[in-house]
């Protein structure tokens, strides 16, 4: 089975963690964490980047401006970007799928529903 490269980003150490740590009962996938926007644009050219899951509230570039970028550049507008945030709104979910996430979930959620989100992905 193919490896993925899956980059987490997120100013919160411990959803960081979290996302890590369910992610691992999927096996094969290489986790390459960002504490924010700016490090996650830092290293999406060094790295073969399947999917990306990102909050959006953080410090620097928030979600929803990477979300954008990557959308906007020719070698990642086709990465899967995942959405998971506390900005449960319907406002929200529609102005960060109208920026062209994948899919959007709400914190909190059931860790079976990460893993259902990403299988779909990869």
């Amino acid at each position: 089975m193919k490896s993925f490269n899956v980059l987490i980003v997120d100013d919160s150490a411990a959803m960081r963690s979290l996302l890590v740590s369910t992610l691992e009962s999927l096996g094969s996938l290489r986790i390459v964490e960002a504490p924010n926007g700016f490090e996650a644009l830092r290293m999406l050219p060094r790295e073969q980047i399947d999917l990306v899951l990102t909050d959006i509230n953080m410090p620097d570039i928030n979600g929803l401006e990477l979300l954008s970028f990557i959308r906007k550049n020719p070698l990642y507008k086709d990465t899967p970007v995942i959405v998971i945030s506390t900005e449960g709104s319907s406002k929200d979910i529609e102005k960060g799928m109208a920026l062209g996430a994948n899919e959007y979930l709400v914190k909190p959620f059931k860790p079976t529903q990460l893993i259902e989100i990403v299988k779909r992905f990869l």
